[in-house]
């Protein structure tokens, strides 16, 4: 019975969001409420401990959001600055070959939305450009949602991987490695996917050693550069390395096709194209001055916002240690950076007169409508995680699915990954929802817990291309409003064989 009613918060989000289509953020209050309700009457959770428990949602949630909201505050800028525009028009100077197109825009230009933006965006952004080159509407969603899912964990200024770490207590230098190894091996599959899903088989067999070559950079650069530390740059890297490894490739490709010769289009504006990258240049000099500057970093370290909290227990006996909260150093944190870095594109963007009348309303009305849904359904699973962590919830299903899977647990572990990121919607909230009771599970099973949250949060981002809610706006933006089910059953084969990469790679993980 504990287990079961331990389960009721997830189920009940499940079939809210998968059964009757509620969005993440009312299917999220209907599982922190349940939460609440069976941890204070079925396990014991008193007053005290709901009080500690919300103020330590509190700061999990604080930690996620600033990422969240900061990042998508720097998409805004350059995108009402038209620089986005601009670097998706220019791509297609670069071949008319309908695979090497597919790849630079949908794999490695979408890698670096994912990097930079998320929330839908990748998609959103490279399925109209892809209509326009003439691939069928069906291919131009699924291209671009194959393409950029290997990078979600790391990508959005690395939110999601955020969110693992504040929901399991990990070091960074413990869960960066195996989770940039799992995602970058799940590029180079992605890629053979793209180059397939674009024109088949032939296709594939043909661009070979361009998907091999530019995954190989994209998968290495992503795992440098977040096992050294910058982990909220590492997609974004990925992606900025892609697009300066395709540029020499796509040019071997310039063959004629079906979608014209690049010969007759304009020629390609240099200049304009390095004033759109100008925002992201700043990004990358910002945070690597930050990082390599101890004085600075000390500086901009003495405002820290942090609590201790006393050892809690429930009427039944589950103890949560004393602990303090997880320590936001605010003035360098990597949302606050991120704000930093905004204000400064914006300045760029506006000395070069991309702005037109009203834009700064636009991009804060913009930022807020967009990721408000996505606040809400975060602060409420995270609470809902956290009421069910510390009151023996997380625990009881661990010690469940311990004993149910037991030593399979290496293969079950990324479809719990994907089924969260289905059933909300995000790799945040999976991470946020599933992370404890995966390090609960491992360290029941002496399993490492580094192999497991990778597996996790790999299964999770590649996962989170198919929940509903992305699918229905890449279809809007592709003409293929009401052919969401479509969409769906072409990119469900191709991402149940990516999540079982991940287990595959589960299992040899944690039996080296």
């Amino acid at each position: 019975m504990p287990f079961l009613l331990s389960l009721v918060p997830i189920l009940l989000i499940l079939i809210l969001m998968v059964g009757f289509r509620w969005g993440a953020a009312r299917a999220g209050a209907v599982g922190y409420l349940s939460a609440f309700l069976i941890a204070f009457f079925a396990f014991g959770a008193g007053p005290k401990l709901m009080a500690y428990t919300h103020a330590r949602a509190f700061f999990l949630s604080l930690d996620v959001l600033l990422i969240i909201w900061a990042a998508f505050l720097l998409y805004l800028v350059a995108d009402e600055a038209g620089a986005i525009r601009m670097i998706g028009q220019a791509l297609p100077h670069l071949t008319t070959d309908k695979g090497m197109q597919a790849l630079l825009i949908g794999w490695v230009f979408a890698t670096f939305l994912q990097g930079v933006g998320g929330f839908g965006v990748p998609v959103a952004v490279v399925a109209p450009i892809l209509v326009g080159l003439g691939f069928t509407p069906l291919a131009a969603v699924i291209i671009p949602s194959l393409g950029h899912g290997w990078a979600v964990t790391f990508g959005s200024l690395g939110s999601s991987f955020q969110a693992l770490l504040s929901s399991t207590g990990q070091p960074e230098s413990l869960l960066a490695p195996p989770s940039a190894f799992f995602l970058g091996i799940s590029a180079l599959v992605a890629g053979l996917m793209v180059s397939h899903a674009a024109d088949g088989w032939p296709t594939v067999r043909r661009l070979l050693v361009p998907v091999l070559l530019l995954g190989f950079v994209m998968g290495l650069t992503q795992y440098i550069v977040a096992t050294v530390g910058l982990w909220n740059l590492a997609a974004f890297a990925a992606g900025v390395a892609g697009l300066a490894v395709a540029f020499p490739i796509a040019r071997r490709y310039r063959l004629m096709s079906s979608l014209g010769s690049t010969e007759n289009n304009t020629k390609l504006d240099l200049r304009q194209l390095l004033i759109a990258l100008s925002g992201y240049i700043v990004l990358i000099v910002v945070i690597m001055i930050i990082q390599f500057t101890p004085p600075l970093q000390d500086l901009l370290g003495r405002v820290v916002l942090q609590l201790e909290f006393p050892e809690v227990s429930t009427s039944l006996g589950y103890i949560t240690p004393a602990g303090a909260s997880r320590k936001i150093v605010l003035l360098r944190h990597t949302g606050t950076v991120l704000v930093y870095v905004s204000f400064m594109a914006y300045l760029l963007y506006r000395a070069a007169k991309l702005y037109k009348p009203g834009a700064e309303g636009r991009i804060l009305n913009g930022t807020v409508r967009r990721v408000m849904s996505s606040s809400v359904s975060i602060i409420s699973m995270v609470s809902m995680a956290v009421i069910m962590e510390n009151s023996g919830m997380t625990d009881t299903l661990a010690r469940g699915l311990a004993e149910g899977v037991g030593r399979l647990f290496p293969v079950v572990s990324p479809w719990i990954g994907a089924l969260g990121a289905f059933m909300t919607g995000s790799n945040t909230n999976s991470n946020v929802v599933f992370g404890a009771l995966q390090l609960r599970t491992a360290e029941l099973l002496r399993y490492s817990v580094a192999i497991i949250l990778a597996a996790q949060t790999a299964g999770a981002a590649l996962a989170s291309v198919i929940a509903p809610t992305k699918v229905v706006v890449g279809a809007s933006t592709a003409g293929m409003a009401g052919r969401e089910g479509e969409v769906m059953r072409k990119l469900f084969g191709y991402t149940a064989l990516l999540v079982l990469l991940i287990s595959l790679l589960a299992i040899v993980g944690v039996n080296l």
